[in-house]
C-alpha cells in the first residue's frame, strides 16, 4: 500500500504528537476513519503488520481474524484485557502497554474519589451553589484519618496508594491471588475476609475472566453499610448491579466509580446518590501522564521496527 510499513490505529489513541513521530516511519492507517470498516480491513488488513490500540477497543477478534500478519500491537494504556496476548504470545505477536508512567496518576485519582466521596464533595458544591448554604449548615461527613483500609490488587498502582494513604495513618490490608512476602502490609487470602475487616476497600486489580465480578455481593455485604468501596481498575471487577442494590438497600454505604461495566454507559440509579461520585474513566487523564503514555507507546513501536525488541511488553510477551 505504501513504501512505509503500514500502521493501523484503532480508536482514539493517537495524539498529534504521536501521529507526527509515527508518521516519520509508518504509513498511519486510522480504522475509525473508514465508512465500511470490515470491508476496509477484509481488503487491506493482511498489510497491516502493526497496531496502535488503547485498552477500551484492544483488538478485538473481530477485527483480530483479518490481520493475519500483524507481528507488533502497541497499547496505549496499562489494562489490555480487549486484546488476547496469550493467543499472540503463542503466535509470535509481541503486544506492549504503559505501565509505570501512569501509576501515581491512577494513585491520585483514588484518594481523589475517596477524598471526596467520604466528605460528600458533590454534594456540597451542590449545596452551596444551589444556595442552600444561605438556610443552614451541610450535613457532617465522615473524616479519612485512621481508617482501616484494603487494596485489592497490591501491584505497581496498588503500592503507589499505600504509599500515599501513610499521610493519613491508614492501616493497610491486602488481597491478591499470592501473597507478596516482601510486603509491610497484612495479607488476606480471603477477599470477603479482608472486606469485612476493612472501611475502605480500593479495587486495583487487571480485568479479565480471572476477575470478572470478584467483588460479588457477598463482598460488599461484608464491606457493609458504613463501608466505603472505590474502583480505580476495571468495571467488570465489580458486579455492578449487586452495587447498585447493595447501595439502594443501604448494605454498602458508599462507592467511588472512575470504570464501569458498560462504560461509557453508567447505572443512572446511581446518578442521584450523594452517597456516591461518579468519574468518566479519567484515572491517567492528566495533560502530563498521558504525553508519558503517548511516547512510551510510540517508541515501543519505532524500537520494534527499528530493532525488532520493545521497552515494555505485557507479561505474556516477556519471553516471546
Amino acid at each position: 500500500m505504501a513504501d512505509k510499513p503500514n500502521l493501523l490505529v484503532i480508536g482514539g489513541a493517537m495524539s498529534a504528537p504521536m501521529r507526527d513521530a509515527l508518521a516519520e516511519v509508518f504509513t498511519i492507517h486510522k480504522l475509525f476513519d473508514q465508512d465500511d470498516q470490515q470491508a476496509w480491513l477484509t481488503a487491506n488488513g493482511a498489510d497491516m503488520p502493526s497496531v496502535l490500540t488503547d485498552g477500551h477497543w484492544g483488538v478485538r477478534p473481530e477485527i483480530m481474524k483479518h490481520l493475519p500478519n500483524v507481528k507488533m500491537i502497541s497499547c496505549y494504556g496499562v489494562g489490555y484485557d480487549n486484546i488476547d496476548a496469550a493467543d499472540c504470545a503463542a503466535r509470535g505477536i509481541m503486544v506492549t502497554h504503559t505501565p509505570n508512567v501512569l501509576n501515581a496518576e491512577v494513585a491520585n485519582t483514588a484518594l481523589l474519589l475517596w477524598l471526596a466521596t467520604s466528605r460528600r464533595l458533590v454534594r456540597d458544591d451542590r449545596f452551596v451553589r444551589s444556595g442552600g448554604w444561605l438556610k443552614g449548615s451541610a450535613p457532617l461527613t465522615h473524616s479519612v484519618d485512621d481508617r482501616k483500609v484494603g487494596i485489592l490488587g497490591l501491584g505497581r498502582i496498588g503500592e503507589e496508594l499505600a504509599r500515599r494513604l501513610a499521610v493519613f495513618n491508614a492501616d493497610i490490608s491486602y488481597h491478591t491471588r499470592n501473597k507478596k512476602p516482601e510486603s509491610p502490609y497484612r495479607y488476606y487470602p480471603s477477599l470477603v475476609d479482608l472486606a469485612r475487616d476493612v472501611e475502605v476497600l480500593f479495587c486495583i486489580t487487571p480485568g479479565g475472566a480471572t476477575t470478572h465480578h470478584l467483588v460479588n455481593r457477598e463482598v460488599m455485604d461484608a464491606l457493609g453499610p458504613d463501608g466505603t468501596l472505590i474502583n480505580v481498575g476495571r468495571g467488570p471487577v465489580v458486579d455492578e448491579a449487586e452495587m447498585v442494590k447493595a447501595l439502594q438497600d443501604g448494605r454498602l454505604g458508599n462507592a467511588g466509580l472512575d470504570v464501569f461495566e458498560e462504560e461509557p454507559k453508567v447505572p443512572e440509579a446511581l446518578f442521584d446518590m450523594d452517597q456516591v461520585t461518579l468519574l468518566p474513566h479519567v484515572g491517567s487523564a492528566t495533560i502530563e501522564t498521558r504525553k508519558a503514555m503517548g511516547d512510551l507507546a510510540v517508541n515501543n513501536l519505532l524500537q520494534f521496527q527499528r530493532e525488532g525488541t520493545v521497552i515494555s511488553p505485557v507479561p505474556e510477551c516477556q519471553e516471546s
